[in-house]
Protein backbone atom coordinates (compact mmCIF):
# COMPACT_ATOMS: atom_id res chain seq x y z
CA UNK A 1 0.00 0.00 0.00
CA UNK A 2 1.62 3.41 -1.04
CA UNK A 3 1.67 6.61 1.29
CA UNK A 4 -1.59 8.45 0.08
CA UNK A 5 -3.74 5.28 0.15
CA UNK A 6 -2.58 4.18 3.54
CA UNK A 7 -2.82 8.14 4.82
CA UNK A 8 -6.45 7.82 3.05
CA UNK A 9 -7.62 5.35 5.41
CA UNK A 10 -5.51 6.37 8.62
CA UNK A 11 -7.41 8.96 10.89
CA UNK A 12 -5.75 11.69 11.91
CA UNK A 13 -5.90 15.37 13.05
CA UNK A 14 -6.36 16.93 9.83
CA UNK A 15 -9.40 15.02 8.62
CA UNK A 16 -10.96 14.07 12.46
CA UNK A 17 -13.41 16.49 14.25
CA UNK A 18 -12.86 16.19 18.18
CA UNK A 19 -14.62 18.58 19.99
CA UNK A 20 -15.62 18.33 23.91
CA UNK A 21 -18.83 20.19 24.82
CA UNK A 22 -19.93 22.48 27.58
CA UNK A 23 -21.54 19.54 29.38
CA UNK A 24 -18.30 17.17 29.93
CA UNK A 25 -18.82 15.14 26.52
CA UNK A 26 -16.36 15.01 23.91
CA UNK A 27 -17.77 14.32 20.13
CA UNK A 28 -15.61 12.65 17.81
CA UNK A 29 -16.22 12.73 14.24
CA UNK A 30 -14.73 11.39 10.82
CA UNK A 31 -16.79 11.69 7.61
CA UNK A 32 -16.59 8.73 5.09
CA UNK A 33 -18.05 9.83 1.46
CA UNK A 34 -18.06 6.33 -0.12
CA UNK A 35 -20.74 4.87 2.47
CA UNK A 36 -24.27 5.27 2.65
CA UNK A 37 -24.12 4.82 6.68
CA UNK A 38 -23.00 5.85 9.40
CA UNK A 39 -22.26 4.08 12.61
CA UNK A 40 -22.14 5.56 16.48
CA UNK A 41 -19.83 4.32 19.41
CA UNK A 42 -18.97 5.61 22.59
CA UNK A 43 -18.68 5.03 26.32
CA UNK A 44 -19.91 6.71 29.83
CA UNK A 45 -17.43 6.11 33.15
CA UNK A 46 -20.43 4.01 34.50
CA UNK A 47 -18.25 0.50 34.90
CA UNK A 48 -18.58 -2.15 37.04
CA UNK A 49 -15.65 -0.62 39.17
CA UNK A 50 -18.81 1.38 40.94
CA UNK A 51 -20.17 -2.44 41.66
CA UNK A 52 -20.19 -2.93 45.11
CA UNK A 53 -18.67 -6.70 46.29
CA UNK A 54 -21.64 -8.03 47.30
CA UNK A 55 -23.45 -7.11 43.97
CA UNK A 56 -20.80 -7.60 41.28
CA UNK A 57 -22.51 -7.19 37.61
CA UNK A 58 -24.54 -4.22 38.64
CA UNK A 59 -23.35 -2.34 36.35
CA UNK A 60 -23.28 -4.80 33.43
CA UNK A 61 -27.23 -5.69 34.56
CA UNK A 62 -28.18 -1.57 34.11
CA UNK A 63 -26.35 -1.33 30.95
CA UNK A 64 -28.10 -4.34 29.67
CA UNK A 65 -32.10 -2.65 31.12
CA UNK A 66 -31.17 0.47 29.53
CA UNK A 67 -32.99 -0.89 26.06
CA UNK A 68 -35.90 -2.46 28.02
CA UNK A 69 -38.32 0.94 28.24
CA UNK A 70 -38.06 4.32 29.10
CA UNK A 71 -40.61 7.53 30.06
CA UNK A 72 -41.43 7.89 26.07
CA UNK A 73 -41.53 3.88 24.66
CA UNK A 74 -41.89 0.57 26.13
CA UNK A 75 -39.34 -2.74 25.18
CA UNK A 76 -40.98 -3.54 22.02
CA UNK A 77 -41.79 0.28 20.54
CA UNK A 78 -37.70 0.72 20.50
CA UNK A 79 -37.14 -2.41 19.31
CA UNK A 80 -39.99 -1.50 16.44
CA UNK A 81 -38.24 1.80 15.73
CA UNK A 82 -35.10 0.17 15.47
CA UNK A 83 -36.34 -2.28 13.03
CA UNK A 84 -38.10 -0.77 10.84
CA UNK A 85 -35.49 2.09 10.24
CA UNK A 86 -32.80 -0.69 9.48
CA UNK A 87 -30.66 0.31 12.54
CA UNK A 88 -29.40 -1.32 15.92
CA UNK A 89 -28.27 -0.11 19.21
CA UNK A 90 -27.26 -1.99 22.44
CA UNK A 91 -25.34 -1.67 25.32
CA UNK A 92 -22.23 -3.72 27.09
CA UNK A 93 -20.20 -2.49 30.47
CA UNK A 94 -16.39 -3.12 31.26
CA UNK A 95 -14.74 -2.53 34.17
CA UNK A 96 -13.91 1.41 33.80
CA UNK A 97 -17.15 1.92 31.45
CA UNK A 98 -20.38 1.60 29.97
CA UNK A 99 -19.66 1.08 26.10
CA UNK A 100 -22.53 1.83 23.02
CA UNK A 101 -22.94 0.99 19.78
CA UNK A 102 -25.35 1.49 16.89
CA UNK A 103 -25.79 1.82 13.41
CA UNK A 104 -28.04 3.29 10.85
CA UNK A 105 -28.36 4.93 7.04
CA UNK A 106 -27.24 8.46 7.26
CA UNK A 107 -30.66 9.57 7.16
CA UNK A 108 -31.51 7.87 9.74
CA UNK A 109 -28.87 9.36 12.33
CA UNK A 110 -30.75 11.78 14.05
CA UNK A 111 -33.60 9.08 15.30
CA UNK A 112 -30.65 6.61 16.35
CA UNK A 113 -29.33 9.66 18.23
CA UNK A 114 -32.97 10.49 19.71
CA UNK A 115 -32.47 6.86 21.05
CA UNK A 116 -29.19 6.80 22.19
CA UNK A 117 -30.24 9.59 24.54
CA UNK A 118 -33.36 8.95 26.00
CA UNK A 119 -32.40 5.37 26.47
CA UNK A 120 -29.82 7.05 28.49
CA UNK A 121 -31.72 9.38 29.84
CA UNK A 122 -35.01 8.14 31.09
CA UNK A 123 -34.78 4.87 31.49
CA UNK A 124 -37.58 2.96 33.82
CA UNK A 125 -36.68 -0.31 34.47
CA UNK A 126 -40.09 -1.71 34.43
CA UNK A 127 -40.00 -4.69 36.96
CA UNK A 128 -41.25 -7.45 34.50
CA UNK A 129 -38.67 -7.09 31.74
CA UNK A 130 -35.81 -6.68 34.51
CA UNK A 131 -36.98 -10.18 35.77
CA UNK A 132 -37.29 -11.46 32.12
CA UNK A 133 -33.34 -10.15 31.54
CA UNK A 134 -32.20 -11.56 34.97
CA UNK A 135 -33.40 -14.91 34.41
CA UNK A 136 -31.31 -14.71 30.84
CA UNK A 137 -28.31 -13.56 32.73
CA UNK A 138 -28.46 -16.18 35.37
CA UNK A 139 -28.53 -18.77 32.61
CA UNK A 140 -25.25 -17.45 30.78
CA UNK A 141 -23.11 -17.19 33.97
CA UNK A 142 -24.33 -21.44 34.52
CA UNK A 143 -23.27 -21.93 30.91
CA UNK A 144 -19.90 -19.55 32.11
CA UNK A 145 -19.43 -21.38 35.31
CA UNK A 146 -18.99 -24.78 33.30
CA UNK A 147 -17.06 -23.42 31.07
CA UNK A 148 -13.40 -24.79 31.20
CA UNK A 149 -11.62 -21.63 29.31
CA UNK A 150 -13.90 -19.45 31.45
CA UNK A 151 -13.36 -20.70 35.16
CA UNK A 152 -8.96 -20.83 34.46
CA UNK A 153 -9.46 -17.26 32.70
CA UNK A 154 -11.72 -16.43 35.97
CA UNK A 155 -9.20 -17.58 38.41
CA UNK A 156 -6.17 -16.31 36.64
CA UNK A 157 -7.65 -13.06 36.64
CA UNK A 158 -8.82 -13.50 40.83
CA UNK A 159 -4.90 -14.54 41.55
CA UNK A 160 -3.04 -11.80 39.49
CA UNK A 161 -5.34 -9.06 40.28
CA UNK A 162 -6.02 -9.67 44.29
CA UNK A 163 -8.63 -6.85 45.54
CA UNK A 164 -8.36 -5.34 42.58
CA UNK A 165 -11.66 -4.61 40.06
CA UNK A 166 -9.66 -6.21 37.38
CA UNK A 167 -10.12 -9.37 39.50
CA UNK A 168 -13.76 -9.68 39.59
CA UNK A 169 -15.73 -10.64 36.86
CA UNK A 170 -17.41 -7.89 34.91
CA UNK A 171 -20.85 -10.24 34.44
CA UNK A 172 -21.06 -10.89 38.32
CA UNK A 173 -21.83 -13.90 40.33
CA UNK A 174 -25.14 -16.39 39.79
CA UNK A 175 -25.54 -15.28 43.62
CA UNK A 176 -24.71 -11.68 43.10
CA UNK A 177 -27.24 -11.43 39.97
CA UNK A 178 -30.11 -12.92 41.91
CA UNK A 179 -29.82 -10.66 44.43
CA UNK A 180 -29.64 -7.32 42.61
CA UNK A 181 -32.73 -5.53 43.05
CA UNK A 182 -34.63 -2.91 40.64
CA UNK A 183 -33.98 0.19 43.22
CA UNK A 184 -30.55 -0.97 43.08
CA UNK A 185 -30.26 -0.54 39.62
CA UNK A 186 -32.30 2.40 39.30
CA UNK A 187 -29.81 3.82 42.00
CA UNK A 188 -26.84 3.22 40.23
CA UNK A 189 -28.20 4.95 37.27
CA UNK A 190 -29.14 7.88 39.03
CA UNK A 191 -25.54 7.59 40.24
CA UNK A 192 -23.60 6.84 37.82
CA UNK A 193 -24.71 7.72 34.21
CA UNK A 194 -24.37 11.32 33.13
CA UNK A 195 -22.37 13.47 30.28
CA UNK A 196 -19.17 14.05 31.97
CA UNK A 197 -16.43 11.65 30.69
CA UNK A 198 -18.75 10.45 27.97
CA UNK A 199 -17.36 10.05 24.51
CA UNK A 200 -19.36 9.28 21.22
CA UNK A 201 -17.85 8.86 18.11
CA UNK A 202 -19.81 9.47 14.80
CA UNK A 203 -18.09 8.04 11.13
CA UNK A 204 -19.63 7.80 8.16
CA UNK A 205 -21.95 9.46 5.55
CA UNK A 206 -22.32 12.68 7.48
CA UNK A 207 -20.32 15.60 7.39
CA UNK A 208 -18.38 16.23 10.86
CA UNK A 209 -19.79 19.38 11.76
CA UNK A 210 -23.08 18.16 10.74
CA UNK A 211 -22.52 15.31 13.00
CA UNK A 212 -21.48 17.39 16.07
CA UNK A 213 -24.60 19.61 15.71
CA UNK A 214 -26.82 16.11 15.76
CA UNK A 215 -24.97 15.11 19.33
CA UNK A 216 -25.31 18.25 20.44
CA UNK A 217 -29.06 18.17 19.36
CA UNK A 218 -29.81 14.98 21.28
CA UNK A 219 -27.00 15.36 24.27
CA UNK A 220 -25.96 19.03 24.73
CA UNK A 221 -28.62 20.22 26.98
CA UNK A 222 -27.62 16.16 29.75
CA UNK A 223 -26.58 17.51 33.06
CA UNK A 224 -25.41 15.61 36.22
CA UNK A 225 -23.82 17.94 38.62
CA UNK A 226 -23.81 15.12 40.98
CA UNK A 227 -22.37 12.38 38.72
CA UNK A 228 -20.37 9.82 40.58
CA UNK A 229 -16.53 10.17 40.17
CA UNK A 230 -15.04 6.77 39.27
CA UNK A 231 -12.83 5.58 42.59
CA UNK A 232 -9.71 5.35 42.85
CA UNK A 233 -7.96 1.91 42.06
CA UNK A 234 -5.14 -0.01 43.87
CA UNK A 235 -1.62 -0.50 43.03
CA UNK A 236 -0.96 -3.37 41.00
CA UNK A 237 1.70 -5.76 42.30
CA UNK A 238 3.62 -8.80 40.70
CA UNK A 239 2.97 -11.68 42.47
CA UNK A 240 5.50 -12.24 45.01
CA UNK A 241 5.69 -15.83 45.04
CA UNK A 242 4.28 -18.61 42.10
CA UNK A 243 0.53 -19.76 42.38
CA UNK A 244 -0.46 -23.15 40.77
CA UNK A 245 -4.65 -23.77 41.04
CA UNK A 246 -6.52 -26.22 39.28
CA UNK A 247 -10.41 -25.87 39.19
CA UNK A 248 -11.99 -29.29 39.41
CA UNK A 249 -15.05 -29.65 36.71
CA UNK A 250 -17.26 -32.96 36.64
CA UNK A 251 -17.65 -34.85 33.30
CA UNK A 252 -14.58 -32.39 31.40
CA UNK A 253 -13.00 -34.21 29.19
CA UNK A 254 -10.57 -31.40 28.24
CA UNK A 255 -8.12 -29.33 30.47
CA UNK A 256 -7.75 -25.38 30.00
CA UNK A 257 -4.68 -23.63 30.77
CA UNK A 258 -3.51 -20.28 31.38
CA UNK A 259 -0.34 -19.04 33.26
CA UNK A 260 1.32 -15.49 32.85
CA UNK A 261 1.41 -12.84 35.37
CA UNK A 262 0.86 -8.81 35.18
CA UNK A 263 1.74 -6.49 32.09
CA UNK A 264 2.24 -3.04 30.55
CA UNK A 265 -0.87 -0.97 30.59
CA UNK A 266 -1.86 0.40 27.50
CA UNK A 267 -0.48 3.49 28.11
CA UNK A 268 3.06 2.38 29.16
CA UNK A 269 5.89 3.05 26.96
CA UNK A 270 6.91 -0.92 27.15
CA UNK A 271 3.43 -1.62 25.75
CA UNK A 272 3.95 -1.48 21.59
CA UNK A 273 7.24 -3.74 22.27
CA UNK A 274 5.39 -6.22 24.85
CA UNK A 275 2.95 -6.35 22.09
CA UNK A 276 5.77 -7.46 19.26
CA UNK A 277 7.22 -9.64 21.33
CA UNK A 278 4.13 -11.31 22.18
CA UNK A 279 3.49 -11.52 18.94
CA UNK A 280 6.35 -13.49 17.74
CA UNK A 281 6.19 -15.62 21.62
CA UNK A 282 2.88 -16.93 20.68
CA UNK A 283 0.64 -15.20 17.90
CA UNK A 284 2.20 -14.90 14.85
CA UNK A 285 1.52 -17.69 12.12
CA UNK A 286 0.71 -20.94 13.92
CA UNK A 287 0.93 -18.85 17.17
CA UNK A 288 4.36 -18.26 17.56
CA UNK A 289 6.84 -19.93 18.95
CA UNK A 290 4.97 -21.78 22.01
CA UNK A 291 2.66 -22.71 18.99
CA UNK A 292 4.76 -24.39 16.90
CA UNK A 293 6.84 -26.31 19.88
CA UNK A 294 3.63 -27.44 22.15
CA UNK A 295 0.80 -27.66 19.66
CA UNK A 296 2.81 -28.57 16.08
CA UNK A 297 5.80 -30.50 17.29
CA UNK A 298 4.53 -32.09 20.27
CA UNK A 299 0.98 -32.08 19.66
CA UNK A 300 0.52 -31.65 23.25
CA UNK A 301 -2.55 -28.75 22.97
CA UNK A 302 -5.35 -28.36 20.56
CA UNK A 303 -4.30 -24.67 21.18
CA UNK A 304 -1.99 -22.52 21.92
CA UNK A 305 -1.20 -19.08 21.96
CA UNK A 306 -0.28 -16.10 24.21
CA UNK A 307 -1.95 -12.61 24.66
CA UNK A 308 -1.11 -9.14 26.32
CA UNK A 309 -4.58 -7.34 27.47
CA UNK A 310 -3.09 -3.70 28.06
CA UNK A 311 -6.01 -1.10 30.05
CA UNK A 312 -6.04 1.76 31.60
CA UNK A 313 -4.22 0.89 35.23
CA UNK A 314 -2.18 -2.21 33.72
CA UNK A 315 -2.28 -5.24 32.16
CA UNK A 316 -1.77 -9.00 32.07
CA UNK A 317 0.38 -11.02 29.99
CA UNK A 318 -1.05 -14.94 29.86
CA UNK A 319 -0.23 -17.92 27.65
CA UNK A 320 -3.53 -20.12 27.39
CA UNK A 321 -4.10 -23.53 26.00
CA UNK A 322 -6.32 -26.27 25.95
CA UNK A 323 -5.26 -30.14 26.44
CA UNK A 324 -5.72 -33.36 27.16
CA UNK A 325 -5.41 -33.76 30.82
CA UNK A 326 -2.86 -36.30 30.51
CA UNK A 327 -1.02 -34.12 28.56
CA UNK A 328 -1.13 -30.69 31.14
CA UNK A 329 1.69 -31.22 33.43
CA UNK A 330 4.34 -31.62 29.64
CA UNK A 331 2.37 -27.97 28.12
CA UNK A 332 2.99 -26.37 31.49
CA UNK A 333 6.94 -27.46 30.88
CA UNK A 334 7.46 -26.64 27.52
CA UNK A 335 5.54 -23.33 28.14
CA UNK A 336 7.90 -22.18 30.77
CA UNK A 337 10.76 -23.28 28.80
CA UNK A 338 9.89 -21.35 25.85
CA UNK A 339 9.30 -17.99 28.35
CA UNK A 340 12.91 -18.76 29.56
CA UNK A 341 14.65 -18.72 26.13
CA UNK A 342 12.12 -15.65 25.33
CA UNK A 343 13.96 -13.84 28.09
CA UNK A 344 17.36 -15.38 28.05
CA UNK A 345 17.96 -14.21 24.17
CA UNK A 346 17.02 -11.01 22.24
CA UNK A 347 13.99 -12.71 19.06
CA UNK A 348 15.73 -12.80 15.82
CA UNK A 349 15.63 -9.61 13.56
CA UNK A 350 13.50 -11.96 10.85
CA UNK A 351 11.04 -12.84 13.56
CA UNK A 352 10.81 -9.25 14.54
CA UNK A 353 10.80 -8.12 10.61
CA UNK A 354 7.87 -10.19 9.93
CA UNK A 355 5.88 -9.00 13.24
CA UNK A 356 6.36 -5.60 12.37
CA UNK A 357 5.25 -6.08 8.53
CA UNK A 358 2.19 -8.22 9.82
CA UNK A 359 1.49 -4.93 12.62
CA UNK A 360 1.84 -2.21 9.61
CA UNK A 361 0.24 -3.73 6.64
CA UNK A 362 -3.23 -5.25 9.08
CA UNK A 363 -3.67 -1.48 10.20
CA UNK A 364 -5.19 -0.06 7.16
CA UNK A 365 -7.15 -3.41 6.84
CA UNK A 366 -8.74 -2.63 9.83
CA UNK A 367 -9.67 0.61 9.26
CA UNK A 368 -11.87 -0.14 5.49
CA UNK A 369 -15.45 0.17 7.81
CA UNK A 370 -17.06 2.34 9.27
CA UNK A 371 -17.09 0.68 12.71
CA UNK A 372 -13.35 -0.26 12.25
CA UNK A 373 -12.52 3.47 12.00
CA UNK A 374 -15.15 4.70 14.69
CA UNK A 375 -13.44 1.44 17.12
CA UNK A 376 -10.18 2.87 16.67
CA UNK A 377 -10.77 6.45 17.47
CA UNK A 378 -12.90 5.17 21.01
CA UNK A 379 -8.90 3.81 21.52
CA UNK A 380 -7.36 6.96 21.15
CA UNK A 381 -9.72 9.06 23.15
CA UNK A 382 -9.56 5.81 26.21
CA UNK A 383 -6.07 5.68 26.14
CA UNK A 384 -5.23 9.52 25.25
CA UNK A 385 -3.32 8.42 22.80
CA UNK A 386 -3.50 11.47 20.07
CA UNK A 387 -5.21 11.60 16.98
CA UNK A 388 -1.99 11.67 15.42
CA UNK A 389 -1.31 8.24 16.56
CA UNK A 390 -1.91 5.81 13.85
CA UNK A 391 -0.36 8.69 11.20
CA UNK A 392 3.26 8.01 13.76
CA UNK A 393 2.24 4.31 14.09
CA UNK A 394 4.63 2.53 11.05
CA UNK A 395 7.51 4.55 12.01
CA UNK A 396 6.62 3.23 16.16
CA UNK A 397 6.60 -0.29 14.95
CA UNK A 398 9.56 -0.19 12.92
CA UNK A 399 11.82 1.62 15.82
CA UNK A 400 11.40 -1.47 17.60
CA UNK A 401 14.76 -3.61 18.00
CA UNK A 402 15.10 -7.40 19.49
CA UNK A 403 17.15 -5.63 22.46
CA UNK A 404 14.10 -3.76 23.51
CA UNK A 405 12.43 -6.36 23.45
CA UNK A 406 14.23 -8.72 25.39
CA UNK A 407 14.36 -5.76 27.97
CA UNK A 408 10.87 -5.31 28.38
CA UNK A 409 10.07 -9.29 28.07
CA UNK A 410 12.31 -9.67 31.46
CA UNK A 411 11.11 -6.72 33.30
CA UNK A 412 7.46 -8.38 33.23
CA UNK A 413 8.08 -12.19 32.24
CA UNK A 414 9.55 -13.96 35.40
CA UNK A 415 8.39 -17.85 35.27
CA UNK A 416 9.12 -17.39 39.67
CA UNK A 417 6.09 -15.47 39.42
CA UNK A 418 4.01 -16.82 37.61
CA UNK A 419 0.09 -17.65 38.24
CA UNK A 420 -0.49 -21.37 36.99
CA UNK A 421 -4.33 -21.94 36.62
CA UNK A 422 -5.98 -25.44 35.16
CA UNK A 423 -10.00 -25.79 34.83
CA UNK A 424 -11.17 -29.23 33.96
CA UNK A 425 -11.11 -33.18 35.11
CA UNK A 426 -9.10 -34.43 38.15
CA UNK A 427 -5.90 -34.05 38.20
CA UNK A 428 -4.40 -37.55 38.63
Amino acid sequence: MNDSNYFRLVPGPDDTLRETLPNGITVLARHNPESLSVVVSGYLTAGSLFDPLDRLGLAHFTALSLMRGTWQHDFQAIYDTLESAGASLGYAASVHHVGFGGRALAEDLPLLLSLLAETLRSPVFPAEEIERLRAQLLTGLAIRDQDTADRAEMAFEEIIFPGHPYGRPTDGTQESVANITRDEIEDFHRRCYGPNGMVIVVVGAVEEKEALDMVVNALGDWKHPAQATPPPLPELRPLENPVRRHIFLPGKVQTDLIMGCLGPGRTSPDYLAASLGNDILGQFGMMGRIGEVVREQEGLAYDASASLNGWIAGGSWEISAGVHPEHLERAIDLILKEVRRFIAEPVTPEELADSQASYIGRLPLTLESNAGVAHALLKLERFQLGLDYYRKYPGMVKSVTPEQILEVARRYLQPEHFAIVSAGPALE
